[in-house]
């Protein structure tokens, strides 16, 4: 019933403006406030602060939907990465200012650790966040951040003791508008461009001791106990959008005449879409798996490193190689196949590289 509620929601307010979040660049506010009032915002918030109360399966819901309906929209960003860290962490006075207005659409929220400089390895930001009296005052620059154009809110991940390294990290909120917080461009992005990516400056961003969200120093401790689920957020998105890819590729190659016969007729066409098919027969018992997992607190790190790494590599494949069975016409805008080759490309990159997955795996052989 859920399930159906979501097609229905993204039937009506997502696919007929698809092509205009694309174009503009980022997803209207009005949509973020109309998937609020749907229940489709941060289903696991606790019932306490505006939300459903339920567990990551719902989340995982959505998260199909969308991806296989071809959209990047940062609705995944806010309900299976940002949420919780207000949830686990938050004080209650943070979890009643934020939770309502991220469930409800009215705020949207950014989470900020990537640097020119520091990408997977966040031991080497330099963003700092230095503690003067009852205040913070935040110095620093961020870069790729999804949803950094029109957050309300972003959580800032800077170094309080340099002397630590990771155990020298903090979050921090900070609201738009607080002073010396500035936007910058919003960054021109070889695929999902519904979702915004902007750079970040904060330039003696004062804000109150309060704002810091979890505890001084704790901050990468916080990050490593959140990833798991952020990585299998992003291994769903890898499934759903290779069956996507796998289902265009399936309908062209049907109706593709060549050679006095279908493009499906001939055998190579038909072997690579059987390889398809048994990879994503495999990809969504794997990801079920993980999913009940995660939905009873159980998925290790390394089974999300693992989940992350396979589904979207696979992700990949088949979507390049939906895109070659299209031939001239899969180089074409106008067909759905180009979006998600462009929109795929980036899985094997944010959220831990295919290579850094495989080396916090590789750690635990021996």
């Amino acid at each position: 019933m859920f399930r159906d509620s979501v097609r229905k929601f993204f039937a009506q307010h997502l696919l007929p403006n698809l092509d205009r979040f694309e174009d503009q660049r980022e997803v209207d506010r009005d949509f973020w406030r109309a998937a609020g009032a749907a229940g489709l915002l941060c289903p696991t918030v606790p019932e306490a602060y505006g939300g459903l109360g339920l567990d990551f399966r719902y989340n995982a819901v959505v998260t199909e939907e969308l991806s296989y309906a071809g959209s990047s929209a940062s609705l995944p960003l806010q309900s299976d990465i940002i949420a919780d860290y207000f949830v686990d962490f938050g004080t209650e006075e943070q979890k009643l200012r934020y939770l309502p207005g991220m469930v409800d659409g009215s705020v949207v929220t950014a989470i900020a650790m990537t640097e020119p400089g520091a990408g997977s390895d966040l031991k080497g930001i330099k963003t700092s966040a230095r503690r003067d009296g009852g205040d913070y005052v935040i110095n620093g620059s961020k870069t790729y951040i999804s949803s950094g154009k029109h957050c309300d809110v972003v959580i800032v991940l800077a170094k309080t003791d340099p002397d630590l390294g990771a155990r020298g990290l903090s979050l921090f909120l900070v609201d738009e508008g607080t002073p010396g917080f500035a936007k910058g461009r919003k960054l021109d992005k070889i695929g999902q461009h519904s979702a915004d990516t902007s750079e970040l400056f904060f330039d003696d961003v004062r804000i109150p001791a309060e704002n810091l969200l979890g505890q001084e120093n704790n901050g990468f401790i916080q990050v490593m106990k959140l990833i798991p689920q952020e990585r299998l957020s992003q291994a769903i998105m890898g499934q759903a959008g290779a069956q996507r890819a796998f289902d265009e590729a399936l309908g062209f190659a049907r109706d593709r005449k060549l050679f006095g016969t279908t493009l499906l007729d001939m055998q190579n066409t038909r072997f690579t879409l059987a390889e398809h098919r048994a990879m994503l027969q495999v990809g969504w018992a794997h990801l079920d798996h993980c999913i009940t997992r995660m939905a009873e607190e159980r998925l290790t790190n390394e089974e999300a490193c693992a989940a992350k790494l396979w589904h979207t590599e696979m992700q990949w494949k088949i979507t390049d190689e939906a895109l070659q069975i299209h031939g001239g016409a899969g180089y074409m805008n106008e067909y759905t196949i180009a979006r998600l080759w462009r929109d795929a490309r980036v899985q094997r990159i944010y959220g831990g590289t295919s290579e850094v997955l495989k080396e916090v795996i590789g750690r635990t052989l021996s």
